[in-house]
């Protein structure tokens, strides 16, 4: 099978299944990336934290392993992929959920999404840091990153910039790698 049609394949899977947002499929992601295209769990993560820092939508950085598997076309590939399918199915159940209008069951269904769609999420911001906490002082900047980003009101970019600057600053002196 070409790299363009396994690329079509897996990130329109993805596109479906992305109930809650981009980082509910972040773990599948992680494995369909690193089963068949043999992306590590290392590169996957810096490309993620990439998506996180540049404007616009977090989860265009889908784009970047499009383009560092098949060139401008894998990346063209992913992009309509990964987002006109869950385009074309949140825009037929906006217009179906606006028929059905007010029924008990459309509340019923609303609230078992909301915990799913939260797991799913916690799924994908697990996934993202068993890969990139790997010893005591990514532990240490992790936990006072979101302990800042919690409880104060500093933009979260800065934090996280700041934090990764500090993180590798400290790891150059110390010769961690």
């Amino acid at each position: 099978m070409s790299v363009l049609l396994q690329l079509f394949l897996n990130f329109g899977m993805l596109s479906v299944l992305a109930v809650g947002g981009g980082t509910a499929v972040l773990p599948e992601m992680q494995t369909v990336l690193a089963a068949q295209f043999n992306i590590d769990h290392t590169a996957f993560v810096h490309i993620y934290s990439i998506g996180q820092l540049a404007p616009g939508p977090n989860m265009m950085m889908v784009l970047v392993f499009g383009f560092q598997l098949a060139g401008l076309l894998g990346a063209g590939v992913v992009l309509i992929a990964f987002f006109i399918p869950s385009s074309v199915l949140c825009l037929s159940m906006g217009r179906l959920w606006q028929k059905i209008g007010e029924r008990p069951w459309r509340r019923a269904v609303q609230n078992a999404l909301e915990p799913i769609s939260i797991g799913l999420m916690c799924s994908g911001v697990y996934a993202v840091a068993k890969a990139a906490v790997v010893g005591p002082l990514t532990i240490t900047l992790a936990i006072a990153t979101f302990a800042a980003i919690l409880f104060t009101r500093v933009n979260p970019v800065f934090m996280i910039l700041g934090a990764g600057g500090l993180g590798a600053l400290l790891m150059h002196f110390f010769g961690l790698h």
